[in-house]
């Protein structure tokens, strides 16, 4: 799969590299964490770079991440659907379809319950393209 770039210039990967870096402080360290452990629970994530933001695709979008002054949020378009045991979606809890992560500065990550939350989103995607 091709990685999307805005118009031939940087690729995605170096959009979100720069995004990390534009960002300076635990926001661009989270950011950071989130991408390692998206693809270490999906090894065959294609990054790429939408509506000014990082994005992780397998068979559709499995989730975004988005950078503001007191959170990065990573959101998830079919999270509705999607099982969260360990409770992580914590925003755009009232949606009908998608649901959000938002984390905070000095926030712990339960890494094992996220990896399988994004596993789940990919599982979810690639049931619906067979379709």
């Amino acid at each position: 799969m091709k990685k999307s770039s805005p118009a031939g210039t940087a690729s995605a990967s170096e959009m979100i590299d720069g995004r990390i870096e534009e960002l300076g402080d635990w926001r661009g360290e989270m950011l950071a964490r989130l991408r390692v452990l998206i693809k270490e629970a999906d090894p065959e994530v294609v990054e790429e770079w939408k509506w000014s933001n990082p994005v992780w695709s397998h068979d559709g979008i499995v989730c975004t991440g988005e950078s503001y002054k007191k959170a990065v949020k990573a959101t998830f378009p079919k999270g509705a659907s999607l099982p969260d045991p360990a409770g992580l979606f914590n925003s755009s809890l009232d949606g009908n379809v998608r649901r959000a992560i938002d984390f905070h500065e000095g926030q712990q990550l339960d890494e094992k319950a996220l990896k399988a939350l994004i596993r789940a989103a990919v599982a979810l995607n690639k049931s619906s393209a067979r379709g």
